[in-house]
């Protein structure tokens, strides 16, 4: 037997020994990560660890992405210092939600991400698909990392902490102070947290399943 077969072999009873522990998640799981979890703009003061956002990560590293390319790239803003290089590029409205949060994390896309595919994707040589193919490396790199975001939404949730992700404000501001110098793209912030729940107001509808789903 060799290697590549011994860690297929491997693979295979690892998910059968997980589903043998548990085939679902419970009503509450579900509640605590989708069903009934919200977004949140208001936080309280109670401090989030190192150590936690090092497990967020380890958490939302093992998500599904295109080859296993995970062109995501994660920067915890926690200092006072951080939050006003991020404030310019703030919508009004989002300022509060930003300055208050303990955790701020600009979610980016690594363009050149596929140069690690030989470590991430190393049973096959797979960069030429990227080499020199900017429109399909951006498109790549920008899809799995929106996943990979969402991923760390869940990973927090799991965790026991809450989470309000932010679209509102200008990727430019960011990528050309923050991220200037870099291969990296903003994508969109998450702030982490405790929420203060008092803010929080009614759930808005979602489309129900005849209107968002058909079959083909």
């Amino acid at each position: 037997m060799n290697d590549q077969s011994d860690a297929r072999r491997y693979a295979q009873d690892e998910i059968r020994a997980v589903r043998a522990k548990i085939s679902k998640l419970d009503e509450a799981s579900l509640e605590l990560m989708l069903t009934k979890a919200r977004s949140h703009y208001a936080w309280t003061d109670r401090p989030v660890s190192q150590d936690q956002l090092h497990q967020i990560y380890e958490i939302t590293k093992m998500g599904a992405t295109s080859m296993n390319s995970s062109p995501a790239r994660f920067i915890f803003v926690t200092s006072a210092e951080g939050k006003e290089r991020i404030k310019p590029a703030l919508k009004p409205k989002n300022v509060d939600k930003v300055l208050g949060a303990p955790v701020t994390v600009i979610i980016t896309q690594d363009l050149s991400f596929w140069e690690r595919l030989d470590y991430l994707f190393p049973h096959e040589d797979r960069k030429p698909m990227f080499r020199g193919k900017d429109a399909y490396t951006a498109d790549t790199a920008y899809r799995n990392a929106t996943l990979q975001g969402a991923y760390m939404m869940m990973a927090a949730r799991a965790i026991g902490l809450d989470c309000g992700p932010i679209s509102g404000f200008d990727n430019q501001v960011i990528d050309e102070t923050i991220l200037k110098g870099t291969t990296q793209k903003s994508n969109f912030l998450l702030n982490l947290g405790y929420a203060d729940e008092t803010a929080v107001f009614a759930k808005l509808p979602r489309l129900p399943f005849e209107q968002a789903c058909s079959f083909l």
